[in-house]
């Protein structure tokens, strides 16, 4: 048996019927290495499939399920639909090459995401960045590289942001560390126009900015920033996002949800209130 060859960023999609074939093994009361042997497949590539990093092919699809003793039609056709909606990339399809592996992975849970609540104590949220700032962010963040590689970092971040404007918008709630208001990325102009646009993007229903004042002291989103992702089917867990410079992490255990889940809390509830956010946001802006 063969899995997909062609290497992709992960979907919510596939990263759902990874869950439901480690369900089905377990149920047959299975180890990997049984479901080796009765298959021919070797261990690590059902490790692949089962942790969502390859895609099997349809008649992959099928001998697991004989194995694991499914035969009800329905279910069968159900979970062979899910791995063939699992390769849909959308527009991430022309850039995937030239991101790292981590951000398009990122992005793609992303555009499948019905909420992302953002902790941010460093710069702007990419989905709440102008080209400017944006542009002024990665070129900060990759001293090294070309200016066309920086060129498709912006471009895939502005693409991202069709996502808060859409019939069915992505809603946002970002906490900055008021540090962010003060960083001028850019340069004046540069950060002036970037936090009008902030305050701006505040009016949309879908999004809602607060900002964590100096004032608050030590607090526990010291630790870093990271994103916390729902998607609108109950059976898709939220997925936590944390990264660094070398590597990036998605957390999916119930704990490390409930975690962030209270860290997040936590800030909203230390941070200054939306309104008096804005206002914050505003004066900064126009001392800029």
């Amino acid at each position: 048996m063969t899995v997909a060859a062609r290497k992709q960023p992960p979907t919510v999609r596939l990263r759902r019927l990874a869950a439901e074939l480690r369900v089905l093994r377990h149920r047959a009361g299975l180890t990997r290495e049984d479901v080796a042997e009765r298959t021919h497949m070797n261990p690590a590539t059902l490790w692949r499939l089962e942790t969502a990093r390859a895609r099997p092919q349809r008649r992959t699809l099928l001998g697991l399920l004989d194995v694991y003793g499914v035969t009800d039609l329905e279910r069968r056709l159900e979970l062979v639909d899910l791995a063939k909606d699992a390769g849909q990339l959308g527009w991430l399809q022309a850039y995937e090459d030239q991101l790292p592996d981590e951000y398009s992975t990122y992005i793609s849970f992303e555009s499948e995401a019905q909420t992302v609540r953002n902790y941010e104590s460093l710069f702007v949220p990419g989905l709440l960045q102008t080209e400017a700032y944006a542009r002024a962010v990665t070129s900060g963040l990759l001293p090294d590289g070309t200016e066309e590689e920086v060129e498709r970092r912006v471009e895939a971040r502005l693409k991202r942001q069709d996502s808060i404007t859409g019939d069915e918008p992505l809603k946002v709630w970002a906490i900055l560390d008021e540090s962010v208001l003060h960083r001028r990325v850019g340069g004046a102009e540069v950060m002036r126009d970037q936090l009008q646009h902030l305050a701006k993007l505040t009016k949309l229903p879908n999004v809602t900015v607060q900002v964590l004042p100096f004032e608050v002291g030590a607090h526990p989103g010291m630790y870093g920033a990271f994103a916390i992702m729902g998607f609108p089917d109950p059976a898709d867990s939220d997925l936590v996002y944390i990264e660094n410079r070398v590597n990036a992490l998605f957390l999916e255990r119930d704990t490390d949800i409930a975690s962030y889940t209270d860290l997040f809390e936590h800030l909203r509830a230390a941070a200054l209130n939306p309104a008096a956010s804005v206002r914050l946001i505003t004066r900064t802006a126009e001392q800029d």
